[in-house]
């Protein structure tokens, strides 16, 4: 039977632990090191207060409101992959848990997938039961008005079988109508939104499908699974357990430009379960032995799957995977002080190796990764 309620304590630490494999800091770790500085002001459209039934898009509101107060400045070469909750270590435990990731500053569709991965893995250890991923592509501005006008004319040719509340919606607004119609079951043979995608639309979706099926991520593709565009953008993803979603994500880069000063690739996931508990502890923060960098498709494919292994057999290893930059990558890890260095290029990735190297010495090995989690182990 599937846990309808979770503890706190176990949300957190879970959170945690998926956010260290997967490359994700703590939005309260960087609006630590933000403090001390001039308090951020600003102003907000109205729309922003009412974003209807949407509660996943007031969460992202809330989340980019606090990521602008702190000044936060991802570029396409250092992105930000952040985790955020609203259970807090000193307060009571809220009876509505909310755990988001986000990508900020990288269009790289494998943005997406590490968010699709990460959230996969956390669902899986908080319900234990194997989830469902659902998934489309809503497009792009160019996408959206050609689907609206196509939705619009499958209203006006099936004003005769289709529900007044339908045909009265699409009025007002032809995607709130198609989720009318997705709701009542009346949308069979609804277009796809996937069959109107601009050509930069459908090259992100078609290497984000390409990023799941390499690193053999289940997924299926979801015609009904509609977002609404004064929020969402682009590929949407739903995870269910047992029926029931637990969590939705998609990108939202035109929604950006409310929060910085101009507008920029995002993609984010909200999951919403009830919880509950005692005053929340702090966790504490293991130390980490290994930071894994690595460099090309090849390698970063590998690296998704690797975090799984190395999340089962605990090793205190972290990495950066929507990460492109090498110099980034090993600039974050000298920041973490890690002991080792775990590299993968494309020419390991294809030999199937890694390099080990010690920070101190400067001493490499090249490891198989046939048998590397019980090396690590031994050097850890």
């Amino acid at each position: 039977m599937m846990r309808d309620t979770i503890p706190a304590e176990e949300l957190l630490s879970k959170t945690h632990a998926v956010g260290q494999y997967y490359g994700f800091t703590p939005l309260s770790a960087l609006t630590a090191a933000a403090r001390g500085g001039a308090r951020k002001s600003a102003t907000y459209p109205e729309f922003l207060s009412n974003l209807g039934n949407d509660s996943a898009a007031e969460t992202l509101t809330s989340f980019l409101k606090q990521c602008q107060r702190a000044d936060l400045a991802p570029t396409p070469r250092q992105p930000l992959f952040i985790w955020h909750t609203n259970i807090a270590p000193g307060r009571p435990a809220p009876k509505k848990a909310t755990i988001q990731l986000h990508a900020l500053g990288t269009d790289q569709a494998i943005a997406d997938a590490v968010i699709i991965r990460a959230l996969l893995a956390l669902v899986r250890d908080l319900f234990h039961e194997e989830p469902t991923v659902r998934i489309n592509s809503m497009g792009d501005k160019e996408t959206r008005a050609r689907y609206a006008r196509e939705l619009g004319n499958f209203f006006k040719k099936r004003a005769g079988v289709l529900p007044e509340e339908c045909l009265a919606c699409a009025k007002q607004d032809a995607l709130l109508a198609a989720e009318l119609a997705i709701a009542r079951e009346c949308a069979e043979d609804l277009p796809a939104p996937t069959e109107h995608l601009s050509d930069a639309s459908r090259k992100r979706f078609e290497d984000l499908l390409e990023y799941l099926e390499m690193t053999e991520t289940p997924y299926e593709l979801a015609r009904d699974l509609i977002s609404r565009g004064n929020v969402w953008n682009d590929a949407c993803f739903e995870i269910a357990v047992g029926g029931r979603r637990v969590a939705w994500g998609s990108h939202y880069g035109d929604f950006t430009r409310h929060f910085f000063p101009s507008a920029i690739n995002a993609t984010g996931a909200v999951l919403q379960v009830a919880s509950g508990g005692k005053t929340v502890k702090k966790q504490s923060v293991p130390r980490i032995r290994f930071s894994f960098v690595h460099i090309g498709d090849e390698a970063k494919r590998l690296s998704i799957r690797l975090a799984e292994d190395f999340r089962k057999a605990r090793i205190a290893i972290t990495q950066n995977i929507g990460i492109e930059s090498l110099t980034e990558q090993l600039s974050l890890a000298e920041r973490r002080e890690s002991p080792y260095l775990l590299i993968m290029g494309r020419k390991e990735a294809l030999e199937g190796s890694a390099i080990l190297r010690n920070r101190k010495t400067q001493e490499e090995s090249i490891l198989p990764l046939v048998g590397l989690i019980d090396r690590l182990k031994a050097v850890a």
